[in-house]
């Protein structure tokens, strides 16, 4: 089934699901208790919000075979993480803005897991009790801000910096899924899920490890190499099979 958030006719917001090219309120929260209405309203007749609220957005990096300066890179010993605020979400559709303080924005096609529900120190038999569904999230990066700094805290942290969605795909299968990034025309990125160095098992697990997963928190699992500059004007169109398209224009931010 297919999750979304979106401003219904009433200028509310809230969650529905999807039925082909159509769309149903939820009523309650469909990380607890809802109820589901019949779908008729059509789809192209809404606002889609980015799918999910989390309490934190967790980055994994190098997370895929990748190369840098044209050295591939030897995958860590394990996973590696940092956070993007949840300040920093936008949906489909809404521009990504370039900051005056970088000149080296750069997309990053991932997969991204929806938590379900709480959990802490998880083990492997109780992983797929606490995902809810996986959805697109473009990780942009100011890479010339990350190299300068040392850590990715503001080169990942600007506003519209973590485009997510259209909608969280609750009946999915990660383990063999084509990520996709195409900038207007040009196709940038390209691997499949099962070129991930650490599992989505394994990457919950040692994520739950250190803090505490709560519902409607996303876990970004890492992207392919390839990514590459933005500049403004560029449509960014980044595909997973089996989930859809999540499809941003890019502007110049004005201070």
């Amino acid at each position: 089934m297919r999750i979304a958030r979106y401003i219904s006719q009433d200028n509310s917001i809230q969650y529905g699901w999807i039925d082909g090219d159509r769309i149903g309120s939820i009523q309650g929260n469909p990380f607890g208790e809802y109820r589901r209405f019949e779908a008729k309203q059509k789809l192209n007749e809404v606002k889609l919000l980015a799918p999910c609220e989390p309490s934190k957005i967790i980055v994994v990096a190098h997370n895929y075979a990748y190369k840098f300066e044209d050295v591939l890179t030897p995958p860590p010993a394990y996973p590696i993480f940092s956070f993007k605020p949840s300040s920093s979400l936008i949906s489909s559709g809404d521009p990504i803005l370039l900051p005056p303080q970088s000149r080296r924005v750069e997309h990053e096609a991932e997969l991204a897991v929806v938590i379900a529900k709480k959990a802490r120190w998880l083990k492997q038999e109780e992983v797929k009790d606490v995902i809810f569904g996986y959805t697109i999230a473009n990780d942009i990066t100011a890479r010339d801000l990350e190299i300068s700094d040392g850590h990715s805290s503001r080169s990942k942290g600007f506003d519209t910096f973590c485009p997510l969605g259209p909608w969280i795909e609750t009946d999915f299968d990660p383990s063999d899924a084509i990520i996709s990034c195409n900038v207007n025309t040009a196709m940038r990125q390209m691997a499949s899920t099962r070129d991930m160095h650490f599992s989505i098992d394994r990457l919950l697990m040692f994520i739950s490890s250190v803090m505490t997963l709560m519902p409607g928190d996303l876990i970004l699992t890492g992207t392919p190499n390839g990514s590459s500059i933005l500049e403004a004007g560029d449509i960014v169109t980044v595909n997973i099979e089996g989930i859809g398209n999540l499809v941003n224009p890019v502007q110049s931010a004005r201070p």
